[in-house]
């Protein structure tokens, strides 16, 4: 497929690397213009495009960027067709991104940002760290797999998204429709706690909004308690043991 992710930090960076090495045609755009994308996140064999030009004949487009921004990138999509596939990999983090009164007032994260570019989105990649990303992707089939959830209100778009999200070693889920992905933000139990596919669904049926919400806005408590070093495998038992 024809991919573009726009953002080349931790996360975009694994989904373009990942992507590529899976055979697709990706671009990667960085708003600080080609030159800013690091290297190694061309070495599968994407190329780095200008913002401008990023969207265009695309079959997919994942946005890897702050989710306060993704409102800044709505006249980007004024010429792009319906059917191209646009996918939000973003979170809400009040103590980073500052207050946004829509979603503290119950509004479903992708469902704002839908809203804002003036077309649907499908939502994954959100829901796992991006260490997770970056080391934890294997072969389909192999044992202990983690999963990703999907949402989406195109079961064709999901069904887009739950191909790539295979395509870069993880079980995708399928998370029903985008005003559910509230299941799916932080820090509810299928939030980053590299669940299994059997796992992943039970969890997603637990999530409490009001919970969920605490737990993401104690974060910063939570991450100093670990100490001055905490592991990867500290992070993902803080997250599970927030839900037990």
């Amino acid at each position: 497929m024809k991919i573009t992710v726009i953002g080349a930090g931790a996360i975009g960076g694994n989904l373009t690397r990942k992507l590529g090495a899976a055979g697709h045609d990706v671009q990667v755009a960085d708003a600080r213009g080609p030159e800013a994308v690091p290297a190694d996140v061309l070495e599968s064999g994407a190329r780095a495009v200008a913002l401008d030009d990023a969207v265009q004949g695309r079959d997919v487009v994942i946005l890897s960027i702050p989710f306060e921004r993704v409102p800044e990138l709505a006249g980007l999509f004024d010429s792009v067709p319906d059917e191209t596939v646009v996918i939000d990999t973003s979170n809400y983090y009040p103590h980073l991104s500052g207050s946004i009164e829509v979603v503290d007032k119950g509004q479903v994260e992708s469902v704002r940002n839908a809203e804002a570019l003036g077309r649907p989105v499908v939502k994954a990649w959100n829901a796992a760290l991006a260490e997770t990303q970056r080391t934890k992707g294997v072969p389909a089939g192999t044992p202990g797999r983690i999963a990703i959830p999907v949402a989406a209100d195109s079961p064709e778009a999901r069904r887009v998204a739950m191909r790539l999200v295979d395509d870069t070693g993880f079980d995708p889920f399928d998370a029903g429709v985008l005003a559910d992905s509230w299941r799916q933000q932080p820090m509810g139990p299928a939030y980053c706690t590299e669940l299994t596919l059997d796992e992943l669904g039970p969890a997603l049926a637990a999530a409490d909004r009001d919970k969920d919400a605490r737990v993401r806005d104690s974060m910063m408590e939570r991450f100093a308690a670990l100490g001055d070093a905490p592991t990867h495998e500290d992070v993902v038992e803080m997250n599970r043991a927030a839900h037990r």
